[in-house]
């Protein structure tokens, strides 16, 4: 019986999953465990990476996108320009502050090897790059585990963490503070009874409790502080404030990620203005909210914004844009090297296309992730292996992402 089994909390509103990792967990090159801290931002259905991160100094992007490309800067409605070849869909402006001050950066041209456009299939393989990744981690990491050194935030536990090693489970929002039957006082004492003994129910019992009330005291003292200011009422950006306050308030948390949906944008897309705008300004509001609130914490973290892949160059007959190929990472935090765009640009003409139809993937996510596990969370060549098993990492086009 795993510890989860017994942490089955309400879902979270939204689509938003948290899952942190405790102190120690990157501790054979981190001797101050816990201070080095990862986000990972999963945008779900396929976000339009030339929609974010727009190429307009290419014309090929304007004759494929007619009613959908981003005007270039300076026109109305422009894009943000940020190095005179790239600009940022200007439903982001509160991200621009970070490009300026350089921990915002981005990565074109990037994605994963799968050719599926299958989102299951892909979000599949680009959340565990192979399944289970982050719980083999956690099992070749010293003993003893603590009850809340992987935790996973939401519904559901993400393949990520599956397998052979236990990981507690808790929700984000309103949910988060809803009761379990053994919160009851008059039942607590039966339920201790129940499960006093040595077997593995019984301390799968004992080490959720713990777990339990630990974060249940983390997250209670974050919400008194966000009391004393006015909350915002954007649903991303208050649960970002959330997370922000318990990997603040909670120095065993190192890794996290989360989710958000809604970027499946077959149908009136709409340049910037529409639904993919009016998706991008709340994710850009609450990655700003989570940067703020983490504080001083921010200087040692890196937050990675993914997505399973990008759209097609053309647009559709309907306003909006297919299931393509290459896409767009960005990468903020204070260790971050910022104010670039990485990657190398394969261009959208006719012949430099994916498959005649996308942008053309020229390095691999996991080169990406790879490049700040080593740099900033100081895995060494041993922990690659099992995090990224046979998988070809070449860092060439993400040299000098985080500062070292």
């Amino acid at each position: 019986m795993q510890r989860r089994d017994f942490l089955k909390y309400s879902a979270m509103a939204g689509g938003l999953a948290v899952l942190p990792i405790g102190r120690g967990a990157f501790a054979m090159r981190n001797p101050d465990g816990g201070k080095k801290k990862l986000v990972v931002v999963f945008m779900r259905g396929a976000v339009d990476g030339l929609n974010v991160v727009v190429p307009h100094a290419e014309q090929a992007y304007y004759e494929a996108r007619p009613t959908i490309a981003i005007p270039r800067p300076g026109s109305a409605n422009g894009a943000l320009d940020l190095d005179g070849r790239f600009g940022l869909h200007p439903a982001l402006a509160s991200m621009m502050p970070m490009w300026n001050e350089k921990s915002l950066a981005f990565i074109h041209a990037s994605g994963s090897p799968d050719e599926t456009r299958s989102h299951f299939e892909a979000q599949d393989y680009m959340e565990s790059g192979t399944p289970g990744q982050m719980n083999r981690l956690l099992a070749s990491l010293p003993g003893p585990h603590s009850s809340t050194q992987a935790v996973s935030f939401g519904p559901v536990l993400p393949r990520i963490l599956s397998g052979q090693v236990s990981v507690a489970n808790f929700a984000l929002g309103p949910a988060a503070e809803r009761p379990l039957p053994s919160d009851r006082a008059a039942l607590q004492p039966v339920f201790a009874r129940m499960y006093a003994g040595n077997d593995a129910l019984s301390r799968a019992y004992r080490e959720g409790e713990d777990a339990h009330k630990k974060l249940m005291g983390d997250l209670k003292t974050d919400m008194m502080e966000a009391d004393n200011g006015a909350p915002s009422p954007d649903a991303v950006a208050k649960y970002a404030g959330q997370i922000a306050g318990l990997m603040r308030n909670d120095p065993t948390i190192q890794l996290a990620f989360f989710a958000a949906g809604g970027w499946d944008t077959h149908v009136n897309q709409g340049s910037a203005e529409g639904q993919l705008a009016n998706h991008l300004k709340p994710l850009g509001a609450g990655l700003a909210a989570l940067a703020q609130g983490l504080g001083p914490v921010y200087d040692d973290t890196v937050i990675l914004v993914i997505s399973e892949f990008g759209r097609t160059v053309h647009e559709n007959g309907s306003g909006g844009t297919d299931h393509g190929h290459g896409n767009v990472m960005w990468a903020m935090g204070g260790p971050v090297a910022g104010g670039k765009v990485y990657g190398a640009w394969p261009g959208l003409n006719e012949g430099q296309l994916h498959e005649a139809r996308d942008l053309a993937v020229t390095t691999d996510f996991r080169s990406a992730i790879a490049a700040v596990l080593v740099d900033h969370m100081g895995l060494d060549a041993p922990s690659m292996a099992r995090v990224f098993p046979d998988a070809p990492l070449d860092s060439t086009n993400v040299k000098g992402l985080v500062k070292t």
